[in-house]
């Protein structure tokens, strides 16, 4: 009877012990920071959610990704430990390469749209049209909400929009008794005001100061320009090239045109002035296109430049282009399904006012849910002032980079030649032809 009596006794302790040992949870975190206890994302009355881990990639770290959002995330979802892979952009980008080939990616990151679509292409991305169906009420959002989508599917979600503008030096306009450009102001309007500030100041037969600047690259450069007519660069389908279209054409010797008849600076106006930034800051340079996250930068390089910002001119053809930028998040399609819906209760987060609050703020990009960037368009504390000229821009006549799975691939292909006629080596026509070629030839290779 004793020894019976013992052994209840032994036991009742052993149970206590482990109700004791209980409440310590899991004692740390996995690679993420710890997940704040107690568990915020049970409510009363329901069962505590299935503790899940979820791995979260992040080119460039925090300097990218706002470690506010990764916070608030993780303080109101307990239940999923985070693991969080940071790197530099570069160092990312080879190695998630190696990653989606081994199977051992994280279960959500963020790349370049162009890079985005290419991974739904080949199926290591999840098809988000049933959790966006699901969740999102689409029109809090703006249009660009979709800028990963293709027949097949809507393979990300934005992590930011990076449209661009042009950007004016007021006191430039001022002395020379010209209004600052108006919302519906044309390309016709925008080369007129350039040839009105475009002069030569020493006498030497050449302009040293410039009305607009004209890029080589894409965004910024030959991409919007080749639409001023109604061309551009690839069809509707994104499966043909349409370079030689004659209103492509057009548009290119316009692009052109505006270096070779001094309104704008040529790479060696631009090296012997110390880039276009700096050209801009001197008066050395009256418009120039300006990305939303480049604004940062300009005011920290100088906080006493007084500019400001249009929307995109109206082409000629009556159609305003904004280009812009944008790196979308995607989950990885062989995940977990239960990792899969952590992932998109992440990504849901992230569309969510709180966390489209912190980018607003953050000057970094402009974000994708529309009372977001209703309260960014009030916010006239930091230059340019006008930032309605992004916000309105872009859910007017925001457009990506004809971006397909293949984007990478052309770009590449087609940039020297853009180069070439931006240096004035090949005339439009001649680029066209050959620019045509290439960027098919790409597009037939990966249909």
């Amino acid at each position: 009877m004793k020894k019976i009596t013992g052994l209840i006794l032994s036991l009742m302790m052993a149970f206590s012990l482990a109700a004791c040992n209980s409440g310590n949870g899991n004692g740390g975190s996995d690679g993420g920071g710890a997940n704040p206890s107690p568990d915020s994302s049970a409510k009363p009355g329901e069962d505590k959610p299935k503790e899940v881990t979820l791995k979260i990639g992040l080119p460039g770290g925090y300097d990218v990704t706002q470690k506010e959002i990764i916070d608030g995330f993780a303080a109101a979802n307990s239940h999923i430990k985070l693991q969080i892979d940071e790197s530099p952009w570069g160092d990312f980008v080879q190695k998630i390469t190696a990653q989606v080939a081994a199977g051992n990616p994280p279960d959500v990151w963020f790349q370049e749209n162009a890079v985005i679509l290419g991974y739904g292409h080949r199926g290591a991305a999840e098809d988000l049209r049933p959790y966006i169906e699901r969740d999102i009420k689409k029109e809090d959002y703006s249009p660009l909400l979709f800028a990963s989508e293709t027949p097949q599917g809507i393979w990300g979600i934005p992590h930011g929009l990076n449209p661009a503008t042009i950007m004016y030096n007021k006191k430039m306009f001022e002395e020379a008794n010209i209004p600052f450009p108006s919302d519906d102001w044309t390309y016709e309007e925008m080369l007129d005001i350039a040839a009105k500030l475009s002069k030569d100041t020493n006498g030497d037969g050449k302009n040293d100061v410039f009305g607009i600047g004209v890029a080589p690259s894409i965004t910024t450069g030959w991409f919007p320009w080749s639409k001023i007519y109604g061309g551009g660069i690839l069809d509707e389908t994104k499966t043909k090239a349409i370079v030689t279209d004659p209103k492509t054409i057009q548009a290119l010797e316009v692009w052109a045109g505006v270096i070779k008849d001094g309104l704008a600076p040529s790479v060696s106006d631009y090296k012997a002035g110390g880039g276009h930034d700096a050209m801009f800051a001197d008066n050395k340079l009256a418009m120039n296109m300006l990305q939303y996250s480049s604004q940062v930068k300009m005011n920290e390089k100088y906080p006493d430049l007084d500019y400001d910002v249009a929307k995109m001119p109206i082409g000629y053809d009556g159609n305003r282009v904004m280009p812009l930028v944008t790196n979308s998040w995607l989950i990885y399609s062989k995940s977990k399904p239960e990792v899969k819906e952590a992932a998109w209760e992440f990504l849901k987060y992230y569309m969510g006012e709180e966390a489209q609050d912190i980018i607003a703020k953050s000057g970094s990009a402009i974000p994708i849910k529309l009372s977001s960037t209703e309260q960014l368009k009030q916010d006239t504390t930091t230059r340019p002032q006008n930032k309605s000229a992004y916000v309105d821009g872009v859910n007017e006549s925001g457009v990506t980079l004809d971006e397909n799975h293949s984007w990478q691939e052309w770009r590449l292909a087609a940039q020297p030649i853009f180069q070439e006629i931006h240096e004035l080596i090949k005339t439009p026509e001649e680029g066209a032809k050959e620019i045509q070629e290439k960027i098919q030839k790409v597009l037939d290779e990966n249909k």
